[in-house]
C-alpha cells in the first residue's frame, strides 16, 4: 500500500470516528428526533433536548472517545515495548494494577487528584513485574505472567471490596464493570489523549526502532535501557487515566492497533499511533451506544460489551500465532 493510500485510509478512520461521535450524541433511551438533537447540540432547541444532549450525552460521548483513544495508544506503546502484538493493558494486568491502586485510594479517602497517583503507582508496579518476568522469553511466558498477575490483582480487588463500606460498595462494583458514568473530567481526558498522541507522533521513529529489537536499536543509536522505561511509564499513565475515568475497560488496546495495522498494512508507528487513537475512540463510542440501547432504559456496563467483543478476537489472534 502506497503512502498516499495509507494517509487516505487514516483519513477514513478520522471520518469513522466523527460518525461514531455523532451517532453517540444522537442515540439513547430518550425519544429525541435527529432534528431536535442537532438543534440542541448547536445551542438551540427545547430545554429538555438541551439538557439531555449537552449535559448528559455530550460529556459521556467525549469521555468514551477519550478513554478509547487512551487505551488504543497504550496498546500501541505496550506492543512496541514487548514486541508482541498480543500485549494489551487489560491482558497484561496493567489495568488490574491501576484498579487496585484506585480502589485502595478510594478506601483511604484520597482526593481525585491523589487517585491518579495511586492508580498510576498500581499500574507501574504490576507492569514492572510483567516487564521483569516476561521479557527475554517467548510470547507465551509474557502472556502467562500477565494473566497470573491480573488474577492476583483480581484477588486483591475482592479483598478490598469485602472490607469496603456498604455505601462505597455499589459504586465500586459498577466502576469495576466499566462505567462511563464515572467520568467527571471528559475534556481533561481528551486533552491527555491529544497530548499522548502528539508524543507518540514525535517518537514514532523511536518506537519503530524499539519494536525492531534491542540489537537493532543499539546499531541505530537508540538507548533501549532509557527508552523502554519511558515508554512503559507513558503507557502506565495512559492506562491509569483511562481506568480512573471509566474503570477497567478491556481489550480496546488490543483490538484497535490490530484493526489499524490490517487496514493500513503497515507497522509504522507514525501511522499506527494516530490510527489506534481514532479507532479506539470510535470502538468505545460504539460500545457505549450498545450499552445504552440494548436494554434501554437500563444501561449495561460498557466494559462487558468490550469484553464480549474483545475476548473472541484475542483468542483468534492467539490461535493464528500458534499456527504460524
Amino acid at each position: 500500500m502506497s503512502k498516499r493510500t495509507q494517509w487516505l485510509a487514516l483519513a477514513a478512520f478520522a471520518g469513522l470516528a466523527g460518525a461514531c461521535l455523532l451517532a453517540s450524541l444522537l442515540a439513547g433511551s430518550a425519544d429525541l428526533s435527529i432534528g431536535r438533537a442537532l438543534a440542541a447540540l448547536r445551542g438551540g432547541g427545547d430545554e429538555l433536548a438541551g439538557t439531555i444532549v449537552r449535559t448528559i450525552r455530550l460529556p459521556r460521548t467525549i469521555s468514551a472517545f477519550a478513554v478509547g483513544s487512551l487505551l488504543g495508544l497504550a496498546g500501541v506503546l505496550l506492543q512496541a515495548l514487548f514486541r508482541n502484538p498480543l500485549a494489551d493493558p487489560f491482558v497484561l494486568g496493567v489495568s488490574g494494577g491501576a484498579s487496585v491502586g484506585a480502589l485502595a485510594g478510594m478506601l483511604a479517602g484520597v482526593s481525585l487528584g491523589g487517585l491518579e497517583w495511586t492508580a498510576t503507582g498500581g499500574a507501574l508496579c504490576v507492569g514492572a513485574l510483567v516487564l521483569w518476568l516476561g521479557t527475554g522469553g517467548d510470547p507465551g511466558r509474557l502472556l502467562l505472567s500477565g494473566v497470573v498477575l491480573a488474577s492476583a490483582c483480581g484477588a486483591i480487588i475482592s479483598v478490598l471490596l469485602a472490607i469496603a463500606d456498604n455505601g462505597q460498595l455499589r459504586g465500586m462494583v459498577f466502576w469495576l464493570a466499566g462505567d462511563l458514568g464515572w467520568a467527571q473530567h471528559p475534556w481533561f481526558d481528551l486533552a491527555a489523549a491529544a497530548a499522548a498522541l502528539l508524543l507518540s507522533l514525535i517518537g514514532g521513529r523511536a518506537l519503530n526502532v524499539l519494536a525492531a529489537g534491542e540489537l537493532r536499536s543499539a546499531v541505530l543509536g537508540l538507548d533501549a535501557r532509557l527508552a523502554r522505561p519511558l515508554v512503559f511509564l507513558v503507557a502506565a499513565a495512559l492506562t491509569s487515566l483511562a481506568v480512573l475515568a471509566a474503570g477497567p475497560v478491556g481489550f480496546v488496546g488490543l483490538v484497535a492497533p490490530h484493526l489499524v495495522r490490517l487496514a493500513l498494512r503497515t507497522s509504522d508507528h507514525r501511522l499506527v499511533a494516530p490510527g489506534a487513537a481514532l479507532c479506539g475512540g470510535a470502538l468505545l463510542c460504539l460500545a457505549d451506544i450498545a450499552s445504552r440501547t440494548i436494554a434501554a432504559p437500563r444501561q449495561l456496563p460498557v466494559g462487558a460489551i468490550t469484553a464480549l467483543v474483545g475476548a473472541p478476537v484475542f483468542l483468534l489472534l492467539l490461535r493464528r500465532r500458534a499456527l504460524r
